[in-house]
């Protein structure tokens, strides 16, 4: 068997399928990983806070929750401290049940 299989995944005809395909196509781009990866160690963030941990702009923070959303990987709440607008985010039960099946599967593609 080839290094790069998983013995229990079967394709069609019984041919072995790479684990790669069971990796979320949403969790794979970079910044929405980091936003999962982040979001993952703590029960919410302020949008400020995520903004300066993942180090991206306003507007890339903003497209790619945005796109987690539309998935029902992140919930995104607005209310206001005072008069201050204020935008938290929090990993969904899906996104968080999402991220650890996407973080185990690059486990076992790197044979850990």
């Amino acid at each position: 068997m080839s290094p790069n299989t998983h013995p229990d995944a079967k394709g069609e005809g019984n041919a072995v399928v790479h684990p790669r395909h069971e990796l979320s196509e949403v969790l794979h781009q970079p910044v929405r990983f980091s936003i999962a990866a982040a979001l993952a160690k703590t029960e919410s963030m302020d949008f400020k806070d995520l903004r300066i941990t993942i180090q991206v702009s306003d507007s890339v923070l903003s497209k790619q929750l945005s796109l987690l959303e539309k998935a029902g990987f992140v919930r995104i709440k607005k209310s206001f401290v005072g008069k201050f607008p204020r935008t938290s985010v929090s990993l969904s039960p899906d996104g968080q049940q999402a991220w650890e099946h996407h973080i185990a599967t690059l486990r076992l593609i790197a044979g850990g």
